[in-house]
């Protein structure tokens, strides 16, 4: 039986090919009759460089119609898909490249100069560009591919992608995605969101994170309808796409800006029927405020890289601001003490999970997968919460310091490895401190070597953002003759973070 996610796609396309997948910019629509002629030429040319079932395709591309076709073309064929922040600078992508090991690379043009070289060092037999508005040597030699290619079966157990979470050691670890993850989290999220025909999604979300990839893209597959793709948000053009839309989906930045829309009301909401919030904490306040403004309660849903979503508040009932939700079918989720235990009702302790959805483990790191599984097979993701009476989970922090940006995960340790290179510095601690948009302000704060003077604050970052992406590059770097320790000599951080998040900081 052929398990391959694009197979099941295929299977809920509608009947008349030329209804629209993406409805774009400028009025342009991509039908799913052409999607599927391109899906099959993509296919066709990475098949007949030689790359064989199982091999990796790094993506680092700009969003584009194209992009998301070449993802599918990689199910098609039976590939690994490998995608990349397009932010990430030449150390980080080097790192993923040298990792992963990929027959092919696609990446955007702009990156050719640094990229080029780190893909023949590796020994990467096959590099293409693929620009933002669809152009490229991918491009450019897919169109002498044939429109016709046979599918390639696979087993649910089959690696569908690879996706690498940043590591609190400082090193990313790349997440086995297998087609039965993301085929089982994809029919549960369209069901229980109660997608139906004729539904049209605002796309705005990055392609290269679960949330605009799997989540939202899945969503639309699954129900043969079409979504709004715009390369990023934009909130009077998503005011404006309500009128003629059903869902959206965002992070909890995008409801803080849709909030500063003066147009934003219960008029320019009407032809809505669900608001999803995710990739971070929501504000109760922005719960709040949004249902005053519109009358429309956002939905808010937990999940993660590994496991793609494991939790949601429901559809139809109560959704409750400040939590996440309810187990969703087929996943099991338990709250345990340090010695795992169960805990009892509204007792805080570690979140752990278990389901189809769950990744199988982290490419080649054996005993990373020992760390992170339970003998009785359930994951550690490593986030802090409760679950009340009634069943609704709420994260209250992270055991692992992890920062939220933006809807973007930052570790703090690899950028403190990296600060400690800095000339100058002794010692680092990068922090969280609350940010009105990004909810978080990823912060950082320096001791210099006995008798060194550390340069302007500009000059560090400045240093920082030739080297990371820049969501991780910290919006405020303090100086300081030493870090806050506790009687261990850790350093303390939530002094960090009460100390520099409070307001003029």
């Amino acid at each position: 039986m052929d398990e391959n996610l694009y197979t099941i796609f295929e299977s809920r396309f509608p009947a008349d090919r030329g209804a629209p997948l993406l409805l774009l910019e400028g009025g342009r629509v991509l039908s799913y009759g052409e999607a599927e002629e391109g899906v099959a030429r993509y296919a066709s040319l990475l098949a007949g460089l030689g790359l064989e079932p199982g091999e990796r395709v790094a993506v680092q591309v700009e969003k584009s119609p194209e992009a998301l076709l070449v993802y599918l073309a990689c199910l098609r064929a039976g590939l690994v898909y490998l995608p990349l922040n397009n932010a990430y600078q030449s150390s980080e992508v080097g790192y993923f490249l040298g990792n992963a090991e990929p027959g092919a690379v696609i990446a955007q043009p702009r990156s050719m100069p640094w990229l080029a070289p780190i893909a023949k060092d590796l020994g990467i037999r096959h590099v293409f560009t693929l620009d933002a508005d669809g152009s490229g040597t991918f491009t450019d030699a897919a169109r002498s591919a044939s429109p016709r290619f046979e599918t390639v079966p696979r087993k649910a157990s089959d690696l569908a992608a690879i996706l690498y979470t940043s590591g609190t050691t400082g090193r990313s670890k790349g997440a086995m995605i297998s087609h039965l993850n993301l085929a089982s989290n994809a029919r549960v999220l369209h069901a229980y969101w109660g997608f139906r025909p004729g539904d049209v999604l605002v796309h705005m979300l990055p392609l290269f994170h679960v949330h605009g990839l799997f989540v939202a893209s899945h969503c639309v597959l699954m129900n043969g309808s079409a979504m709004r793709f715009h390369a990023k948000f934009d909130g009077a053009r998503a005011l404006a796409e309500f009128r003629d839309s059903t869902v959206f989906m965002g992070v909890p930045t995008f409801y803080t800006r849709l909030l500063a829309e003066s147009g934003l009301d219960r008029a320019a909401c009407s032809a809505m029927r669900l608001f999803v919030s995710g990739s971070a904490p929501l504000l109760a306040e922005t719960h709040v405020e949004f249902e005053k403004r519109t009358g429309h309660r956002i939905l808010e849903r937990y999940g993660m890289t590994e496991t793609g979503m494991l939790t949601s508040n429901p559809l139809d009932g109560e959704r409750r601001a400040g939590t996440v939700g309810f187990p969703l079918p087929g996943t099991d989720v338990r709250v345990v003490d340090d010695e795992g235990r169960a805990c009892a009702a509204g007792g805080i302790g570690h979140v752990q999970v278990k389901g189809d959805n769950v990744l199988s483990g982290y490419w080649r790191m054996p005993e990373k997968n020992k760390e992170e599984f339970t003998a009785d097979g359930f994951f550690r993701t490593g986030d802090v919460g409760s679950i009340s009476e009634d069943g609704y989970l709420s994260i209250v922090g992270r055991s692992k310091d992890l920062i939220i940006t933006g809807g973007y995960n930052v570790y703090p340790k690899e950028i403190e490895l990296l600060l400690d290179e800095f000339p100058g510095v002794a010692e680092s601690a990068v922090v969280g401190v609350p940010h009105p948009d990004f909810g978080e302000a990823v912060t950082a704060v320096l001791v210099p070597r006995a008798g060194a003077k550390l340069p302007p604050e500009g000059e560090i970052v400045a240093w920082l953002k030739q080297r990371l992406a820049n969501f991780k590059v910290p919006k405020r770097v303090h100086v300081v003759d030493d870090l806050p320790r506790n009687a261990m000599g850790k350093v303390q951080k939530n002094v960090l973070r009460d100390r520099y998040g409070a307001p003029g900081n």
